[in-house]
């Protein structure tokens, strides 16, 4: 497959632990998030708390370009798009999640109320309009974030990053984060996407399995 330069060995420890701290079973869905500056700081959020993959719905347009804001986390970020809402949340629970819109309803609790620690997502919507009717519908619970000010809501970007901190609290407490949350060969691939993302989609292309690499990243055959 011609060859590659190492990666060096300080990134790839450093790629390792990053690895060992992704939650595959907390998650985003984001619901028509168009602007880019929020919807990069989502992301950004989201490699912060250790979150492996986002989730969008876009009825309108494709998912936003990144802004400088992201700073690079959608390359640490796995991002799925979704025809429709009802796919999205249908594909989730079939996952065993528990969708929470941030949404302030009649019947919204408390963000910190819920039990993140369980396979969670937390839905959010469309800056100017928040969450839509449809959504309400389909989710398991509203959930609100309390605030004493003149104005009632904060921006999208800004409340995905106070629940998501709040699910990894709980988390932590837990000892979630202790532990790799993928089996084994399913480590080892993302490892190596990671670490060769170029050679990774060179192998794909080809139809051959990733070469082995050794403890620091070397290759243990010739790539």
């Amino acid at each position: 497959m011609g060859e590659m330069k190492p990666v060096l060995p300080r990134r790839y420890h450093r790629l390792r632990e990053v690895l060992n701290r992704r939650q595959t079973d907390l998650t985003v869905l984001l619901e028509d998030v168009h602007k880019p500056h929020n919807f990069s700081a989502i992301i950004r959020t989201c490699d912060a708390v250790g979150v492996f993959s986002a989730h969008g719905v876009y009825t309108e347009g494709d998912v936003p370009a990144f802004s400088e804001t992201a700073k690079g986390s959608q390359k640490w970020v796995d991002i799925h798009t979704h025809p429709d809402l009802k796919t999205a949340i249908g594909h989730l629970k079939n996952q065993n999640h528990t969708i929470y819109a941030a949404h302030l309803t009649e019947n919204a609790v408390d963000y910190r109320q819920p039990d993140y620690t369980q396979p969670t997502c937390i839905l959010l919507g469309a800056e100017k309009w928040g969450v839509s009717e449809e959504a309400i519908s389909l989710v398991d619970q509203a959930i609100y974030i309390p605030m004493f000010g003149m104005v009632q809501s904060l921006n999208v970007s800004v409340a995905a990053a106070v629940i998501l901190f709040e699910a990894q609290r709980q988390r932590l407490a837990a000892g979630q984060y202790n532990q790799p949350s993928f089996d084994p060969e399913t480590y080892d691939r993302i490892l190596f996407q990671w670490a060769y993302p170029d050679l990774a989609a060179m192998y794909d292309e080809a139809g051959k399995p990733y070469p082995a690499l050794g403890e620091d990243g070397q290759f243990l055959i010739e790539n």
